[in-house]
């Protein structure tokens, strides 16, 4: 019980939180109206073609959102950290959720109800223009990460995902490692590429000074130079 409301009180209150600037009494009434629950790494937090019932907020962890293509391969389409909400686009466009989601570690999601959400957001048309400029920057970003994943050489490609990760997630205590461990499969799907395509131009990196694995983990030794291979695609 008392992890369930440290969750709510993190996706009320945290920076960057859609309802952080919110009064406390709408807070509060959010906070009556949620649920919370541990989701185990690589469980699904929701399902394309579910119909959302909620807003939900990660209060802890790391997810993938991710749509799944021809022959069952996936395409990371987008990645979410602490406070992060997901699949409120599909909410608020009342359709069924158009990816999936799952989580990358164990994590700890929040839902707050369909109808104290709509209602704030009624009462609260401050609220509503957080929620549109939130849109419209995972709108610029995906447009952005389309377009040069479409473009961009296997080695550009590869690069900017590294950049996208140190962007997203940062690094660990060592200010070297980024703080995500990633399968093969999932860097190759965040890269739109074939995991033996990864699997190499990770060696090639590697080789080259760039980056330093250590099974799941990824080790920058150069972020000029990845950053510059990205840029060049």
């Amino acid at each position: 019980m008392v992890e369930t409301l440290q969750a709510c009180q993190t996706c009320l209150d945290a920076p960057g939180s859609l309802f952080k600037d919110l009064p406390q009494e709408e807070k509060d009434s959010l906070a009556r109206s949620h649920t919370s629950r541990f989701v185990h790494k690589g469980e699904l937090v929701y399902r394309e073609g579910d119909k959302p019932n909620g807003v939900i907020c990660l209060a802890k962890g790391k997810v993938k959102i991710f749509k799944e293509g021809i022959a069952g391969r996936e395409q990371i389409i987008r990645l979410a950290k602490p406070v992060g909400f997901i699949g409120y686009r599909a909410f608020f466009a009342e359709e069924n959720y158009k990816a999936s989601a799952m989580t990358l570690e164990d994590s700890v999601v929040c839902m707050f109800t369909r109808e104290e959400v709509l209602s704030t957001v009624k009462r609260r048309p401050e609220l509503m223009m957080k929620i549109l400029k939130s849109l419209a920057n995972d709108l610029g970003v995906s447009h952005s990460r389309t377009v040069n994943l479409t473009q961009k050489h296997i080695r550009g490609r590869l690069a900017e995902s590294l950049v996208f990760l140190i962007n997203t997630y940062g690094f660990e205590e060592d200010n070297k490692t980024i703080k995500v461990y990633l399968s093969r499969d999932d860097l190759a799907s965040l890269s739109n590429m074939t995991a033996s395509n990864a699997i190499r131009t990770l060696t090639q990196f590697s080789e080259e000074g760039i980056i330093c694995t250590e099974g799941r983990k990824l080790k920058i030794q150069n972020r000029v130079k990845l950053e510059h291979i990205s840029e060049i695609g």
